[in-house]
């Protein structure tokens, strides 16, 4: 018996009774493989709930997807198995929790990312995402709780449940899927005029907001969703400090969220943008330079 066999089977894992995450038919564990002692999440979702076949067509699809990727800033795909009619996945465990997790200790503590963080985070991220869409896949739920950390600082993309498979003949897509602070204009306008991969670019950018002040751009209070509809829909958010970040950050976020998908920034101007930013600012503070504000 191999060693990636051992993967395929429920007893050969120590699972703690908490869930670390839990969606409406899916539940992610933290687990330890007994044989290696490997640390891994462990997503089980329950086929034997669904009733929906495109549901159950979409679990296939997430496997799918996973087995596609193979990069540093993408939550690695491990293996599969039913046991008991669910469906497991076993994957990267991301030791230091999520972004969104982070965004909530860093408010509850009064404190903010510094630029330098900001720009180490945000290029990993924009490393996977160019990965991602260089293998014709769109994520279609980038937010906070979707992006993962490991205790080295190392950013990983995750859950790619709502990812979506483009191939060389599919110009548009037009399910309605996303979270609704994270979404498109052309998703969230309920015209299904379709989007493409130029719709990731638009959740990127919020990101980068979140970065900054710790909450989406769109974020209010009791907000319901035509209210938000009508924020995105008229690009109204707070503009960020013109005096306290870069200009180049401002740039991003500016040319990504934009109405019209087509004028916003391409992923891999984005990426170099992202790199030459970080490395800036690492060389900036090793040669004790004063990092610009």
């Amino acid at each position: 018996m191999s060693i990636q066999s051992t993967y395929e089977a429920l007893n050969n894992f120590d699972i703690r009774n908490a869930a670390v995450n839990r969606g409406h038919f899916a539940t992610v564990y933290f687990a330890r493989h007994r044989i290696t002692g490997i640390k891994v999440a462990l997503k089980q979702v329950e086929l034997s709930r669904m009733t929906d076949s495109k549901t159950i067509e979409d679990c296939k699809r997430e496997v799918f997807l996973l087995q596609q990727l193979d990069h540093p800033n993408i939550i690695k795909y491990i293996s599969h198995f039913i046991d008991n009619n669910d469906l497991y996945i076993v994957l990267e465990l991301a030791s230091a929790g999520d972004l969104s997790k982070m965004f909530e200790s860093l408010h509850q503590n009064n404190k903010l990312l510094n630029e330098k963080t900001i720009w180490k985070f945000f290029c990993q991220i924009t490393c996977g995402l160019e990965y991602m869409h260089s293998k014709r896949i769109i994520h279609r739920d980038i937010k906070p709780a979707n992006i993962f950390i490991n205790k080295d600082g190392s950013i990983k993309l995750g859950d790619l449940g709502l990812s979506r498979y483009f191939d060389s003949k599919t110009i548009l897509a037009y399910s309605n899927v996303g979270t609704p602070y994270y979404m498109a204009p052309e998703i969230i306008d309920g015209q299904c005029r379709g989007y493409n991969f130029q719709s990731d670019i638009w959740s990127l950018a919020c990101i980068l907001y979140e970065m900054v002040v710790l909450r989406s751009p769109f974020y209010e209070i009791d907000l319901d969703l035509p209210s938000l509809q009508r924020k995105i829909l008229t690009l109204d958010y707070e503009p960020l400090s013109t005096q306290l970040y870069s200009t180049n950050l401002h740039s991003i976020i500016n040319q990504c969220l934009v109405l019209n998908p087509e004028q916003r920034l391409p992923i891999n101007d984005i990426n170099n943008i992202a790199k030459t930013m970080y490395t800036q600012f690492r060389t900036q503070i090793t040669n004790n330079a004063p990092v610009p504000i």
